[in-house]
């Protein structure tokens, strides 16, 4: 009996590094991923400059925001601060969840879910946190790495920097619509980075498949 118990403990174990390696592995990969093309960007392009990868439907176009929703804005420098302590702290909260996940061998889908909305607001953190520092404007030149003169801004104000940009269909409204009548319409509009493209992912297989990662809770 005691056997069978070492056993049990042990493979356990072995799972729970396994799903915790594939998690880190999961974290690491976008983070890495996500800054290199941002640092890219930023170190080769001005702001506004694009390039087209794929006719007219795949750009990599240069904007950056101050990392809120829609571009919003509210309470000017001191709102960007406690934005940024936000996102730490939710970040951290997100952590803490994950380690939880896996030390309680839940479904592999969700961690997987999970580790991809942790990895992207990480990856936006770092831009909102140390870009305003090691990178100078981009405005009609091309951003100097560690400039001699400083950075942008100051630390906790940086710009999230974005470049994935796929204008798949272009059209205009027609005359009898509602809204916007005769102007021009673009699907997909928003310009995006990995890491917002990792907690949408994240977000939307925790939304399509919540009853396989949360059955054991009664709806």
């Amino acid at each position: 009996m005691t056997n069978h118990f070492f056993i049990f403990v042990g493979v356990n174990r072995i799972k729970t590094m396994r799903t915790s390696t594939k998690a880190l592995i999961i974290i690491a990969v976008i983070i890495i991923a996500d800054q290199i093309l941002k640092v890219w960007v930023k170190t080769n392009m001005m702001l506004g400059q694009e390039y087209q990868i794929f006719g007219d439907w795949f750009i990599i176009h240069f904007t950056e925001n101050n990392g809120m929703a829609f571009g919003l804005e509210f309470w000017g420098k001191r709102g960007k601060i406690f934005l940024t302590l936000f996102r730490i702290a939710a970040v951290i909260g997100i952590g803490w969840y994950l380690v939880n996940l896996i030390r309680h061998s839940k479904p592999t889908g969700l961690i997987v879910s999970v580790s991809l909305i942790m990895a992207g607001a990480v990856g936006n953190i770092i831009d909102s946190v140390i870009y305003g520092v090691v990178f100078n404007h981009s405005f009609h030149q091309i951003a100097e790495f560690m400039p001699e003169a400083g950075g942008y801004s100051s630390i906790f104000h940086g710009k999230v920097v974005d470049m994935l940009y796929f204008p798949v269909i272009k059209g205009y409204y027609p005359e009898w619509f509602p809204f916007n009548a005769g102007r021009q319409f673009i699907f997909f509009r928003p310009v995006f980075n990995i890491a917002d493209s990792a907690i949408t992912a994240g977000v939307i297989s925790i939304l399509v498949f919540q009853k396989r990662f949360f059955k054991h809770y009664h709806y």
